[in-house]
């Protein structure tokens, strides 16, 4: 009976303690940042850094977890910054920060300045003066997975009365900690926990505008989310239905810098003078189980190791949050695996047909559905290449962009593996007569803001600054719950811009969605997704196509359909009968806005930002537009060229430059650059 309980101890402790380790084996997020230099090895500025480093926790006269320091001279001197969670005792503190030592320097193995976040730590170092200075980019956002089932109105108001409560709270915490912890209560008999927190080094104006700024990133990350994270390098925020931090740690900040720890509570029953006694044996126990607990840990990590050697490869890559992919390999999936979850690529399992090659559906042996997007041979890169480019495409993270779980290639078969979105495109429902009647208006606007928040995420707040130029009805996915995700906005990454592919003469974009200025000499920006998304927003008013919209017996171009009804005061003219009965304001607010994202001039087309803001705020007054890129008379062929084609400044083509030019194509990409937020 005895060695049962002491193995189950033991048990219990290896589990725990395995537990922490696999916890601590990476960040959630970590930004390398080029923009301030590179170190070379053995450097002054290598061995300042080391020195800092190595002595940061180290420091005994800190007990409230915020760790500053410089050291060097300039040009080589290193500035660092260690924040713990405030709720985080002394030595968990301690330890996540020793931990974020090491591995923040082998993730970024020679930049002058990086940052990297545990969940119960933050570190960052620079070549340049970081204490005292509120800096919100680079920041990224983390989401709960799961859905508020009901009274989302009221869930959000309660989150932020909750939010605005705790920002007060740790703006006045004064120059040792700004934190806040707190819970409220939330519809469905379930309690809403959250947590804010600025570097103290911060003003209270500072802190309290920092926290504003993550409260304001709650829409593009966890609209309608369970809990969530908006974190930056001056503040962070997180809200759950569950309790996450240490109610004790939480509740009082110290008094000064020197002062001693805070004395944990004392116990509900044994108080009496055997507590000396108790703390010995405490320690024995201590001291026994550890480095059998760690050396049991030793032994199963090398049987680990080699069972998970000589296994092949899993089927399945798992849901990791944002930055947690670490290598390449971990999104590998063997060719033989895809083959027999598509039934060898049958025709049966083809969802369909694009430029860059045939979508199928695939199941795999665990019954996870996937969508596989098999890529037209030949496209010019290296394994090498392609392999880091799906890496930097799958780290693209938000609610509303269709996920890249992996990448599987054998010889010149490429392959992509995205989630499976059973409702398949926008464009299925939204052209369809009878499948039209399942998008209320509420689903339709649903549907906008979903897509608009999903190009700001691309636009603003990724990694990655990416301009998609294809926008258009069919890159939008819709999942069971008829939320929208867009997808292809990552492709031009895995291809050559000027190369010519299956179906796809060259890869440019969509007539009907295309920018003037894109169509006519190549120019692309956000301002060209922003005319693309106003095409959009218009056909999921009206249901109908842009470059086919049917006036009675007349067919006619959406665009100078709307501007002339607009122009005349008719503008319900334009509105899908089916959906005539919805909230008219916001339907009329949403052509307004349609047709400021199209106007021909590129300097008067809001940024998506500005869209969101008018879609989500009444009280902003909205401009009046100004004439779309249209005016319908021109000397193409009309029974060979679609309408949309036929117009003034389509037909200045003909002036361009051979270098200039670009073709059409029934499916495009789009354009990434290294954008750090």
């Amino acid at each position: 009976m005895v060695s049962s309980r002491l193995l189950f101890f033991l048990s219990a402790i290896l589990l725990l303690t395995a537990q922490a380790v696999a916890q601590a084996t990476d960040f959630l997020y970590h930004f390398c940042i080029d923009n301030n230099g590179n170190y070379t090895a053995n450097s002054t500025y290598e061995r300042n850094l080391n020195h800092l480093l190595s002595s940061l926790s180290s420091n005994t006269e800190i007990d409230y977890g915020f760790y500053n320091s410089s050291y060097g001279q300039n040009p080589d001197q290193v500035s660092a910054i260690g924040l713990c969670r405030g709720d985080i005792n002394l030595d968990d503190c301690r330890g996540c920060l020793n931990i974020s030592t090491s591995l923040l320097k082998q993730h970024c193995p020679n930049q002058k300045e990086a940052i990297g976040w545990f969940d119960n730590c933050m570190l960052r170092y620079s070549n340049r003066s970081i204490l005292g200075v509120e800096e919100t980019s680079p920041s990224f956002y983390m989401w709960n997975t799961n859905n508020v089932s009901a009274n989302y109105d009221q869930f959000k108001d309660d989150l932020r009365k909750l939010l605005e409560s705790l920002r007060s709270e740790a703006v006045a915490g004064g120059s040792l900690r700004k934190f806040a912890a707190g819970n409220a209560t939330a519809p469905n008999f379930q309690t809403l926990y959250a947590l804010v927190q600025c570097t103290p080094d911060l003003s209270e104006l500072e802190c309290n505008n920092c926290l504003a700024g993550t409260f304001q990133g709650i829409p593009t990350c966890c609209d309608g989310k369970q809990g969530g994270r908006v974190i930056s390098p001056s503040c962070s925020m997180r809200f759950e239905v569950y309790q996450f931090y240490t109610l004790t740690a939480a509740a009082s900040p110290p008094s000064s810098p020197v002062a001693p720890p805070v004395s944990p509570p004392p116990p509900l029953t044994n108080t009496n003078t055997t507590k000396g006694s108790e703390t010995n044996t405490s320690r024995t126990i201590i001291i026994i189980i550890v480095p059998i607990a760690a050396f049991v840990v030793l032994v199963i990590s090398f049987c680990v190791y080699f069972r998970v050697k000589g296994k092949p490869r899993r089927e399945k890559v798992e849901t990791v949050e944002d930055d947690a992919i670490s290598s390449v390999e971990s999104l590998q999936f063997d060719f033989s695996i895809i083959r027999v979850a598509t039934d060898n690529f049958s025709e049966a399992n083809k969802l369909g047909q694009g430029g860059f090659g045939a979508v199928y559906k695939g199941r795999l042996s665990d019954g996870q559905i996937i969508a596989i997007k098999r890529l037209s041979k030949n496209s010019g890169q290296g394994d090498l290449e392609f392999k880091n480019e799906v890496l930097l495409v799958a780290k693209l993270q938000h609610r509303n962009l269709v996920r890249l779980l992996g990448f599987c290639f054998e010889r010149d078969e490429r392959l992509l593996i995205y989630e499976f979105m059973p409702n398949t495109s926008l464009d299925h429902f939204l052209f369809d007569p009878i499948k039209r009647a399942h998008l209320d208006w509420q689903r339709r606007y649903k549907i906008i803001g979903g897509i608009a928040r999903g190009i700001l995420y691309l636009h603003e707040d990724s990694r990655l600054r990416i301009i998609h130029r294809d926008l258009k009805a069919s890159n939008i996915l819709l999942d069971a719950e008829m939320n929208p995700k867009i997808s292809d906005f990552g492709m031009a990454r895995l291809f050559f811009l000027d190369q010519t592919q299956g179906n796809t003469s060259k890869i440019v974009g969509t007539y009907g969605y295309m920018a003037p200025e894109y169509a006519m000499h190549g120019q692309f920006s956000v301002k060209s997704d922003v005319f693309s998304f106003g095409v959009l927003m218009l056909e999921i008013v009206s249901g109908q196509k842009n470059n086919c919209f049917r006036n009675g017996e007349n067919v006619e171009d959406l665009l100078s359909y709307a501007w002339k009804n607009w122009r005349e005061g008719t503008t319900s003219n334009i509105v899908d009968p089916t959906i005539r009965l919805g909230a008219t304001t916001e339907i009329m607010r949403c052509i307004h806005i349609g047709l400021l994202c199209v106007q021909e001039n590129v300097a008067d087309r809001p940024t998506m930002a500005s869209v969101i803001l008018m879609l989500t705020s009444y009280s902003i007054t909205l401009q009046v537009p100004s004439q779309p890129a249209f005016f319908m008379h021109s000397n193409f062929d009309s029974e060979t060229t679609p309408l949309w084609m036929q117009s003034t400044w389509v037909t200045k083509s003909d002036e361009r430059s051979k270098g200039d030019s670009v073709e059409a194509s029934v499916n495009e990409a789009s354009i990434t650059e290294l954008y750090p937020r």
